[in-house]
C-alpha cells in the first residue's frame, strides 16, 4: 500500500463549450508512482487509450477518483456564469477525494488563474478540507495528476454522451454535442422541427439553440 498521505491531487473538466449534455469534472488523488504510464492531455490520446486508462485508475486501491456532473438545466441558470460553475464543479470532485493538506493543482477554467485556484480552494475549505491550489493554464498537460483528471473526464463526458445519443436515437445521431459540429446541429434542428421544442439534454441558453428555434420559426412562417 502507497503513503497516501505524500498524494496530490489534479483536477480538470470537459464539456464546457457544447450545447448538449453535461460538463463534467474529475479529480484524481495519487501518489506519483500509483498513476499509470502514458498519461497525456486527453485531446491527445485515442479513446480507447483514455477509457483503458480512466479504468486502472478507478480499479486501484491507491488511486482515488471524484467526478461532478453540471446538467444543462443547471447550466442555464440565469443566476449563475459557466466560470462559477466551473468553480463549483472542481470543487465538488476534488472535495470528494482531498484530505486536509493536500495540494491541489487545478487546469485554470478562468482568464485569471490566481483568482481561480482561489476560488477552488475556498470552495474545498467550505466543504469542511483546507488543502492548497495551484491552478495553470495547459496544467492536463504538464501535470499528470491533472491529465488523469482530464481523461476521467473526456471519459465520463463520452459515456453520458453515449447515453443521450440512445435516448435521443430516433431523432438521428446527436454527435458531439458541440456546435461547430455539423451532425450536432442536424439533430437539433430535427428535434425541434418534429417536436416544436427543444429537448431536455440541450443548453436552451446557448446561442446555437437560439438560432435552431428561429429557423423552425421562420420555416413554419414560411408555409402559411
Amino acid at each position: 500500500m502507497h503513503d497516501q498521505s505524500s498524494a496530490r491531487v489534479g483536477s480538470d473538466e470537459a464539456g464546457k463549450g457544447p450545447v448538449l449534455g453535461p460538463m463534467v469534472a474529475a479529480a484524481v488523488r495519487a501518489t506519483d508512482d500509483a498513476l499509470p504510464d502514458g498519461i497525456d492531455d486527453s485531446k491527445r490520446l485515442a479513446p480507447s487509450r483514455r477509457e483503458t486508462i480512466a479504468e486502472t485508475l478507478e480499479a486501484r486501491d491507491d488511486v482515488s477518483v471524484g467526478v461532478a456532473l453540471v446538467e444543462p438545466a443547471r447550466i442555464d441558470d440565469p443566476e449563475t456564469d459557466m466560470n462559477s460553475l466551473t468553480v463549483a464543479a472542481h470543487v465538488a470532485a476534488v472535495a470528494a477525494v482531498a484530505r486536509d493538506g493536500d495540494e491541489v493543482v487545478t487546469d485554470a477554467g478562468d482568464v485569471d488563474e490566481a483568482r481561480f485556484g482561489r476560488r477552488v480552494r475556498r470552495g474545498v475549505a467550505d466543504s469542511g478540507t483546507e488543502v492548497s491550489v495551484v491552478s495553470e493554464h495547459g496544467a492536463d498537460e504538464t501535470y499528470p495528476h491533472v491529465g488523469a483528471a482530464s481523461i476521467v473526464a473526456k471519459v465520463e463526458r463520452d459515456a453520458r454522451m453515449a447515453a443521450i445519443g440512445d435516448d435521443y436515437a430516433a431523432y438521428g445521431p446527436v454527435g458531439s454535442g458541440y456546435p461547430s459540429d455539423p451532425t450536432t446541429r442536424e439533430f437539433l434542428r430535427t428535434y425541434v422541427d418534429e417536436t416544436g421544442e427543444l429537448p431536455d439534454c440541450a443548453r436552451a441558453s446557448w446561442s446555437t439553440c437560439d438560432d435552431v428555434l428561429a429557423a423552425a420559426a421562420q420555416s413554419s412562417l414560411a408555409e402559411f
